[in-house]
């Protein structure tokens, strides 16, 4: 399944948010896959961040990040950086973008 997600990054924190994410550590990479996404991308007009990432189980994906102690460094990172941050709650399964189109 393909999910979309819809962030936003604060207006002075762009370039950190940019650099934090060439940087991604290679633990949290890892464990994003073994959680079962086989890719994620994001994307950023202005200060809005779009991600579009594909897994089999979106909420599961979510449950086997949410209590992972490098996701949570890592999300406390970006609390820092955004506006809107990602939620990988339960309820967060269900904050995918809805499909309006599709070719």
């Amino acid at each position: 399944m393909r999910v979309a997600l819809h962030t936003r990054v604060r207006p002075d924190r762009i370039d950190a948010y940019e650099a934090a994410h060439r940087e991604v550590p290679t633990e949290l990479t890892a464990a994003i896959r073994a959680a079962g996404a086989t890719s994620w991308t994001i994307w950023r007009s202005g200060t809005d961040l779009f991600h579009l990432l594909e897994t089999d189980d979106y909420a599961a994906l979510l449950a086997a990040l949410e209590t992972l102690p490098v996701n949570i460094t890592w999300q406390a990172r970006m609390a820092d950086l955004l506006d809107v941050v990602h939620d990988y709650s339960a309820d967060g399964a269900a904050a995918g973008l809805p499909v309006v189109w599709q070719l």
